[in-house]
């Protein structure tokens, strides 16, 4: 499996608890919820394309672990940006933390994920 998959896998899962966090972290948006884990998880789909396309294209966990930051915390970012465009409450540290969490270990798990060889040998 390729590393973008596999961060996409590894994001997606990740993107669902990161949703069900708003249970705990805001409970007034227990109504909302399906629509936050659906949301979440497409993010965390796409934190993980992202990070697993640096994570083929270099071997430094630094760089893996500080994309994973930056794309977290960019998409949790826009989340934030919207909810204050439509008029909701920011939630600015319930998106913002979990995000920036979600993308460091996506990045951690991406690098340090080793692709089977091609002949079949697992090293």
């Amino acid at each position: 499996m390729k590393k973008p998959v596999y961060g996409m896998i590894i994001g997606g899962i990740l993107g669902v608890f990161d949703g069900l966090s708003a249970l705990v972290s805001a409970p007034e948006t227990a109504p909302q919820i399906a629509s936050i884990v659906i949301g979440s998880t497409v993010k965390g789909v796409i934190a993980g394309l992202i990070i697993g396309l640096v994570a083929q294209r270099t071997r430094s966990l630094a760089v893996g672990i500080l994309t994973g930051l930056i794309v977290g915390l960019v998409l949790a970012g826009l989340v934030v940006f919207m909810n204050v465009k439509a008029g909701a409450p920011a939630y600015v540290w319930e998106i913002m933390l979990p995000g920036a969490i979600v993308g460091v270990i996506v990045g951690y798990a991406t690098m340090k994920y080793r692709q089977a060889s091609a002949s079949g040998s697992h090293s």
